[in-house]
């Protein structure tokens, strides 16, 4: 596009003054087209001005994916350097490659020719030419590495007034890994003992910029008082509280819906930036109805466990699940308890004892010879009982699925208990809550009441 001598003195002008503004002009410079920008890129840009003039210090904004926030966040480095080309950073994300190839980019935008004309003060150093690591002559640095990288001998900020760089998280969590919890919290462990430390000022600021991926992810965590600090949070939905699209050009609100439909606990994650449905995602547990007495005539009852052995992790939990006459199923208990091994098989023959031998137990069995051994111990424990071990198959989802579907059509019913609002609100967050362990032992018990078989399931959904 081409723009006389006075429009260009003018839009260099609004650019040296604001990072919106410097963006829009520095797109249509490098791209040959304009930027087509929407609402919520304002706000962020206004967000990322707060902290660079030190009104806020921990922001973290939440984002749907491919909604400009990198290259937001590419351009606050690169304008902040041009007002003060001694300021250090530390930009990172879950790959160290997404993080090198970002802090070249900016190398790149403060080298274009339009850069130079609003900010001539910007030099490289002649040796700066690694992607992951380049200098200004002013003293200022520009450092990427991935979530989980070293960082050691480098630090971000400056102990003077005035703005001097900042610690930058872009998505820290890659979307594929975040339902595992070793995974994320690597990445939270390593924000604790490595990347928050890197600060070469008390006044040095942090910006998270991510997806939501999962209610425990680094965002949540931070915003529950992870680290013990305040953070300012700017929450953009893609569907926004008053029913409209957050960028209408991109996704229409017909479109966002569709997305939803097919894939709500992951929409409601990644675009609502929400990381459990309102209404579940796999499951709707608002369909169960509470009873409070059993149907008369004969059940089929089946208890599923799912096992824990420590007593600060995950919970064990028994799930006690009945077929009707009428082709219904009944949750009619839920045993729940964080104990160790000792403690947890003694509530297992307990419980069995008060079942009755008429309710089957299902119990998973973990491979290797460990858990060969355990389910041989337990077995013995439960002589007398009806006893099943198998070894989990699939994911969790997987499993949970054949299960999901009868709540979600209606015929799960479940008998009034004090257990009732635990398992709502996990089935409720599920797969992205805290806890799964209720869903996994009433999945294992519904599998072993239609026989575990996909055709079976298939012919009741049907």
């Amino acid at each position: 596009m081409e723009f006389s001598d006075k429009e260009r003195r003018v839009y260099r002008s609004l650019s040296m003054a604001d990072l919106f503004w410097f963006t829009r002009w520095m797109f249509v410079n490098r791209r040959g087209y304009t930027w087509q920008q929407a609402n919520h890129h304002k706000t962020v840009c206004e967000a990322l001005m707060r902290v660079f003039r030190g009104e806020c210090k921990r922001l973290i904004i939440n984002i749907p994916p491919r909604y400009s926030k990198t290259e937001i966040v590419k351009n606050f480095v690169g304008w902040s350097l041009g007002q003060y080309p001694d300021c250090e950073f530390i930009y990172t994300s879950y790959s160290g490659r997404l993080a090198a190839a970002s802090s070249w980019d900016v190398r790149g935008l403060v080298q274009e020719p339009e850069f130079q004309a609003i900010f001539p003060a910007v030099q490289l150093r002649d040796d700066s030419k690694a992607k992951d690591e380049w200098r200004t002559t002013a003293g200022g640095i520009v450092y990427a590495v991935g979530s989980e990288g070293t960082i050691t001998g480098y630090g971000a900020g400056k102990l003077r007034p005035g703005f001097g760089g900042a610690l930058l998280i872009d998505d820290p969590h890659k979307a594929d890994e975040a339902r595992s919890d070793t995974m994320r919290q690597n990445v939270i462990d390593w924000f604790q003992n490595t990347f928050e430390s890197r600060k070469n000022s008390p006044e040095t600021p942090i910006i998270l910029i991510m997806q939501r991926l999962h209610e425990s992810d680094l965002a949540g965590w931070l915003l529950n008082g992870g680290n013990g600090e305040k953070w300012e949070h700017v929450c953009l939905p893609a569907l926004q509280d008053d029913g409209t699209a957050l960028w209408p050009e991109k996704h229409s609100v017909a479109e966002l819906r569709r997305m939803e439909a097919a894939s709500p606990y992951t929409f409601a994650g990644q675009y609502q930036q929400r990381p459990a449905p309102a209404e579940g995602g796999i499951f709707k547990p608002d369909q169960i109805q509470v009873i409070d007495a059993l149907p008369y005539g004969h059940i089929q009852w089946v208890r599923g466990w799912d096992l824990a052995s420590t007593t600060d992790g995950d919970f064990t939990a028994g799930g006690k699940l009945g077929r009707l006459p009428d082709g219904r199923f009944v949750i009619g208990d839920m045993v729940r308890l964080r104990v160790g091994p000792d403690e947890r098989d003694a509530a297992m023959v307990n419980t069995a004892s008060q079942d009755g031998v008429s309710t089957k137990i299902s119990i998973p069995q973990d491979p290797g010879q460990a858990g060969k051994t355990q389910v041989l111990y337990l077995t013995r424990e439960l002589v007398g009982y009806s006893v099943t071990t198998s070894p989990e198959s699939g994911d969790k989802v997987t499993r949970a699925e054949p299960f999901a579907a009868q709540v979600n059509v209606g015929n799960v019913v479940m008998l009034r208990g004090s257990w009732n609002a635990a398992l709502i609100d996990e089935m409720r967050m599920f797969p992205n809550g805290t806890f799964d362990d209720q869903i996994d032992s009433l999945s294992r018990a519904f599998s072993h009441l239609i026989g575990g078989g996909l055709a079976q399931w298939a012919a009741l959904a049907g």
